[in-house]
């Protein structure tokens, strides 16, 4: 079993550097959590290939510094759609 785990972390951590993914996607792509992901990349990813987890720590470190970005749009997004079902009525 433990290596099964430290196969899926290696692969989570892939998976986020090479689509530049949050950890909220990657957890609903591979249909497991989001704290199992966070887990996954943050602490164990640390012992097993600190290489690997440098990386992966830039790109999660990136989608913290966008997060308020990404909110601002989606709550845009979403006013917007209200409006033009307002607008359609």
């Amino acid at each position: 079993m433990k290596g099964y785990v430290e196969r899926r972390a290696v692969e989570l951590a892939e998976y986020i550097i090479e689509n530049k993914a949050t950890v909220r996607f990657t957890a609903k792509k591979f249909g497991i959590s989001k704290s199992t992901v966070h887990k996954d990349v943050s602490l164990r990813l640390r012992t097993l290939s600190p290489a690997l987890y440098s990386q992966v720590k830039e790109v999660l470190e990136l989608n913290k510094a966008e997060r308020h970005l990404r909110g601002g749009i989606a709550t845009k997004n979403k006013y917007l759609r209200l409006a033009d079902s307002k607008n359609s009525l």
